[in-house]
């Protein structure tokens, strides 16, 4: 059973991760929530540990008694909670002995608004003693209330998958302006968002990034998000963008690889069927919010779908995403990937189960689909053969249609209003 947990929206908002939390509380030392600053990390910690103690590192005095004592910082007989723990990771190497020495599970919880791992100062304090949930910002299941579930309908109906909705392009176009942020969801007013996504990114950039490393061209840091921004959904060349921005290509990998330790956009890899060559091959990039990226781009919902509009490209974005997000609860365990071969067949998502099962899915953002809509995933079809699931054209009419065998085309709702049952 899922719990509740307060929002800036006044009402109470199911989040699918709290599960996962409360079971990995259960059996592991240490538990890290890592997510987006504004995602609702500390809002989900604070409905799963009601008691213990909680320390607040965005608090300056309780930072600095962190950093000036962190063995007696983290000395206490019950479960702690830190928040934001990317601002002291000296603080990991004291829990590690204090978890060593009493091996209890659930003495911490932490959470942390960049990947810490990656953090280029940080040892390999806790192998096999913590669990990392990823939180991200609302789905849009979440929100509704709706299951999101269409990662295990599709792996388990396969071809044999059917959904109605009743939402239409104006309402999906309503839908990418406002994106998951719960402060971003509770505004009703287009102005008040803005206000919101400005300042969300200007913090973004001028607290956390800089906390991961000093930046000297702040202009061209920006200039790159506003640019990735009319990128989300497509291919990342990074020798491209960097030309396009004046950048070397060092500095433009080191952007890149910062902007996604703050969770500010997403890569998804290429999918092979030899694992080893999927590493070199072009990745896509989506923005982890598409509210984000559309006020990037100045457009609201009225100008999003006008002739020549950046809906198509922010509507593969965000469908990325929703996926991205389900395949942190699903009970089928996926990867996502997108798959474009020399010739420049391309397939926008695939999601590959441990057992090599696929789905591939297009994105069209037409209410219309036509046979050769199916082209990419009837080819991926070949390649994979008996493991090859369904092939999806995800469009923004209303009904499920058969295009063939194992080929459909379902509404982009059926994302978080399906369910296996």
């Amino acid at each position: 059973m899922r719990g509740m947990v307060a929002t800036p929206l006044g009402r109470l908002i199911r989040r699918h991760a709290e599960r996962a939390v409360a079971d990995a509380l259960a059996d592991t030392r240490v538990v890290l929530i890592n997510g987006a600053r504004q995602s609702g990390k500390s809002t989900l910690v604070r409905q799963l540990a009601k008691t213990g103690e909680w320390r607040d590192l965005d608090d300056p005095l309780t930072l600095q008694a962190a950093l000036s004592d962190p063995s007696g910082f983290v000395d206490f007989p019950t479960r702690m909670v830190i928040d934001e723990i990317q601002r002291a990771p000296e603080l990991l190497l004291a829990i590690k002995s204090q978890v060593d020495a009493d091996p209890r599970p659930g003495r911490f919880l932490l959470t942390g608004s960049s990947r810490l791992l990656a953090l280029r100062s940080l040892p390999d304090t806790l192998p096999g003693r913590m669990e990392t949930i990823e939180l991200w910002p609302f789905s849009q299941g979440e929100i509704d209330d709706r299951p999101d579930g269409f990662i295990d309908a599709i792996f388990t109906h396969g071809p044999g998958f059917r959904h109605t909705s009743e939402l239409t392009r104006a309402d999906y176009a309503n839908r990418l302006i406002r994106g998951g942020y719960p402060e971003a969801v509770a505004r009703d007013s287009p102005r008040r968002r803005q206000r919101f996504f400005d300042s969300y990114v200007g913090d973004l950039i001028n607290r956390d990034v800089m906390l991961l490393s000093e930046i000297e061209r702040m202009a061209e840091l920006r200039a790159m998000v506003r640019a990735l921004a009319a990128r989300s959904g497509q291919l990342l060349v990074v020798q491209a963008l960097g030309r396009d921005l004046g950048l070397p290509g060092t500095t433009t990998a080191r952007f890149l690889a910062l902007l996604e330790e703050v969770f500010l956009i997403k890569r998804v890899p290429a999918w092979s069927r030899n694992i080893g060559n999927r590493a070199v091959h072009t990745p896509k990039v989506a923005f982890v919010d598409s509210g984000v990226a559309a006020n990037l781009l100045g457009v609201d919902a009225h100008s999003l779908l006008r002739p020549g509009g950046p809906f198509g490209a922010l509507l593969e974005g965000f469908v990325l995403m929703e996926l991205a997000r389900q395949t942190t609860w699903s009970e089928t365990l996926v990867e996502l990937y997108h798959y474009r071969t020399k010739d420049k067949v391309e397939v926008d998502a695939v999601l590959e189960s441990r057992q090599g099962q696929v789905v591939g899915i297009e994105v069209k953002a037409a209410s219309t689909v036509r046979p050769d809509d199916f082209t990419g995933l009837r080819h991926l079809a070949g390649r994979v053969g008996s493991d090859f699931v369904a092939g999806i054209v995800l469009h923004t009419g209303t009904q499920t249609f058969s295009f063939g065998e194992r080929m459909l085309a379902v509404p982009v709702g059926a994302l978080w209003e399906a369910s296996v049952i």
